[in-house]
């Protein structure tokens, strides 16, 4: 389980330091309590699935892109070149 990632995504604009990578290193500085670790652990399926639907976004918006460059006749390597990007 990463705290760091859970906290960072699902309690935006909270304060908190975390000592290490343990959650009894968490320290809230935020108003209200801290999440527990239960409830840490039960958000971590739900981060990871959120992670893994971004990752794969990104592998499809680039599959379209680049169909939509074959369907103009320019290929991947002619934009990168174009625009000093990498393929």
């Amino acid at each position: 389980m990463d705290i760091t990632t859970i906290l960072t995504r699902k309690y935006p604009g909270k304060e908190w330091t975390l000592n290490g990578d343990d959650y009894s290193g968490l320290v809230w500085h935020s108003d209200g309590k801290a999440p527990t670790k239960a409830e840490l652990e039960k958000l971590w399926p739900t981060v990871q699935q959120e992670i893994a639907d971004e990752a794969q976004a990104r592998i499809d918006a680039k599959a379209s892109a680049v169909a939509k460059l074959e369907a103009l006749g320019l290929t991947v390597e002619e934009v990168s070149v174009a625009f000093g990007l990498e393929a």
